[in-house]
């Protein structure tokens, strides 16, 4: 497995692809703007607890005050607000919190009101960033994450990530890590720490230990509100979370990008510095090299297209997402129509688990899939989906088939959904939006292959369809038809029609009838 991380930059903003055996799975944009990620730790004030949601409305400079609710204020609060009285008074210089005296943990079914009042300062950290109408999802129990690592401030527990399977590797972790881990501090063991030396984790734990300190002496003279605590970078941010030994390039277009991320690259893994690459060919866009261009145009929008005719059709409303699946005019070898629908199915099932986590789509999802009988079916599509979700970062639940074959998923939603418009106006001035021209160029080649595939071949095969798109098929070297007879070992005719509009094709025979 091949996977590839790249990197185009703006003026505006800095987009990342994630390339899986060049399929691109996860597309991400850092805007230049965005002040609130998630991770940044901002000194806030409270601007009016709330007793019937038991939660407050925080003053964190969003334009809408950022939600915090009971459950999120973490049960050292009380440990947390002396400790920001003292620091920001100049009453405490320790930062390290091993001399600092631990506060009773709050009661865990307690009233907002009891525990925090109207213009105090707080401490929170932003888990949900600005989505719609919506200000901030904020929590004041603080976490620093590192590669290995993650650090709780005003704790003492030790945990380790699920993921990891083996309980003799679970203790070997969480003894080592007790033994480095310094008092007033609790850690979450990562999943990427599996296997690492004392040695290792000893280095993230300092790294992590020096951005508190760096966070806490800005707290002597920040405002309300301010941010004391930025989250890495995107780009950053990503390596420290998906990279592994499976990567195999990391292509940027950008100078300082460039620097930036082979610096983090030698940091985190010296050994892969080298894949770090600098793309500078003027000519062709980075995108455009890599075919993420065209993947994006195919990928996103209403109806997302897959092998052999089968597609889905994705709609979103406020409350959830709606995914359809449909075998389209699918043509296959299955001997009947269940083994048909298994097939749509389980294929299916791979492409929305792609189209989760490269639209980032969270909240509720229920997808339709095409009815099968037999349990053993239902038992093994719900089974391969929960497979195929198995590399996505963000929480989620799947539940088993419903009665009526419907699947339900929640996945945790922390930013904005990736929504790219993949329609343009239509140069016919309808005043209609149609699917962008690289779409169309899809849907011939599949028609094309059923044509030259399908039981009833025909000898001769003519396509017409407007000038236009008749010059993109056929100009250049090796053009477009060059490459279906390469393929195929037919000759395509291809037929201008000015009477056609700009998306409008027909395959025809020798005898002029319509064929397709």
């Amino acid at each position: 497995m091949n996977r590839e991380l790249i990197v185009r930059s703006s003026s505006q903003s800095v987009d990342f692809a994630l390339l899986k055996d060049g399929k691109l799975t996860e597309l991400h944009k850092e805007e230049n703007s965005n002040d609130f990620s998630v991770g940044d730790i901002f000194l806030a004030k409270i601007r009016k607890p709330v007793t019937g949601l038991n939660a407050a409305f925080v003053n964190v400079g969003y334009e809408k005050d950022a939600f915090l609710h009971y459950h999120d204020l973490g049960p050292q609060l009380s440990s947390m607000l002396k400790f920001i009285k003292q620091v920001s008074s100049g009453k405490l210089n320790d930062y390290t919190l091993g001399n600092f005296p631990i506060e009773t943990d709050i009661d865990k079914n307690g009233v907002i009101t009891d525990v925090i009042k109207a213009n105090q300062s707080l401490l929170v950290q932003i888990v949900k960033e600005p989505i719609s109408t919506k200000g901030p999802r904020i929590s004041s129990e603080l976490s620093i994450a590192g590669r290995y690592l993650v650090m709780v401030p005003f704790s003492d527990r030790v945990s380790v990530s699920q993921k990891i399977a083996s309980k003799e590797e679970k203790d070997r972790l969480k003894r080592l890590v007790r033994s480095i881990k310094p008092k007033g501090f609790g850690v979450i063991i990562r999943t990427v720490a599996e296997g690492q030396k004392v040695a290792e984790l000893d280095k993230d734990l300092e790294n992590l230990l020096n951005k508190w300190t760096a966070m806490c002496k800005k707290l002597q003279r920040a405002q309300t509100p301010s941010k004391v605590f930025v989250e890495l970078n995107r780009a950053s941010s990503i390596l420290r979370d998906v990279f592994n030994d499976s990567f195999t390039g990391i292509h940027v277009d950008d100078d300082t990008l460039y620097n930036e991320i082979k610096d983090y690259v030698s940091e985190i893994a010296p050994e892969k510095e080298s894949i770090v690459k600098h793309y500078n060919n003027t000519n062709v866009p980075i995108f455009e090299k890599f075919g993420i261009e065209r993947q994006i145009k195919t990928s996103f929008g209403r109806t997302a297209a897959m092998s052999k005719g089968a597609y889905l059709i994705i709609e979103h409303t406020e409350a959830l997402h709606v995914i359809d699946v449909n075998s389209g005019n699918r043509s296959n070898k299955a001997k009947n129509q269940e083994d048909t629908a298994l097939e749509v199915n389980l294929l299916s099932a791979s492409e929305i688990a792609r189209q989760l986590r490269l639209r980032d789509m969270g909240g509720i999802i229920v997808v339709d899939f095409i009815d099968m009988v037999k349990p053993q079916h239902r038992k093994r599509l719900f089974e391969h989906l929960r497979d195929e979700m198995k590399d996505d970062r963000a929480k989620h639940k799947i539940l088993p088939p419903s009665k009526f074959g419907l699947i339900q998923i929640t996945r945790q939603r922390v930013r904005p959904e990736m929504n790219i418009k993949t329609t343009e106006e239509d140069p016919n001035n309808s005043g209609k939006q149609v699917e962008a021209p690289i779409v169309l160029i899809d849907k011939i080649i599949a028609d094309l292959q059923k044509l030259l595939k399908g039981p009833a071949k025909d000898n001769s095969i003519t396509l017409n369809i407007h000038p236009f798109i008749a010059a993109y098929i056929t100009k250049g070297f090796p053009s477009i038809r060059m490459k279906w007879y390469l393929e195929y070992k037919r000759w395509i005719k291809v037929q201008p029609r000015d009477a056609y509009t700009y998306l409008e094709y027909r395959f025809k025979n020798k005898d002029g009838k319509t064929i397709y």
